[in-house]
């Protein structure tokens, strides 16, 4: 057992896990600077305010993920090079138009949903509440995310 009470191996194996969240947080976060940069045409205006919103609200759930994966004591990821070769997350470059940026978002926090769900199931079985809800909270909000961005797809 470890100073939180659990199990040192399952806390392991959950500061692991967080930081490929981690690397995929900051992919996503990326991404929506050049989104929030780039995006052009009618929906200028709008999008360019949510990819705002977006990416300082990744910001913070960076922060909270590094904070969690070091309460667990474990070591967060901190070079590109790691979050590069641990992201799944698509990488964007150069997207300017509405609907391709919309649906980089989509596919990005579907993403993160994926790993998310892997994240709570391993922290329930290790009893980690701290970790289970910082997960519930991630995916009921990034859930309703989606299901915004895609109504505003049609």
């Amino acid at each position: 057992m470890n100073l939180l009470g659990l199990d040192v191996n399952h806390t392991k194996e959950l500061a692991n896990e967080l930081n490929i969240l981690l690397a995929n947080f900051q992919t996503y976060y990326q991404n929506l600077r050049g989104l929030h940069w780039n995006i052009k045409g009618k929906n200028f205006f709008e999008l360019h305010s949510k990819f705002e919103e977006l990416y300082i609200d990744a910001q913070e759930k960076v922060d909270m993920i590094a904070e969690r994966i070091l309460t667990l004591q474990g070591v967060p990821m901190h070079t590109f090079s790691d979050y590069i070769k641990s992201s799944t997350v698509p990488v964007a470059k150069n997207i300017s138009t509405d609907v391709e940026a919309v649906k980089l978002v989509v596919d990005s926090i579907s993403k993160l949903l994926e790993i998310e769900r892997s994240i709570l199931i391993l922290s329930d079985q290790a009893d980690d509440e701290g970790t289970n809800s910082m997960m519930s909270d991630f995916i009921s909000e990034q859930e309703k995310t989606i299901w915004m961005f895609n109504a505003w797809l049609g």
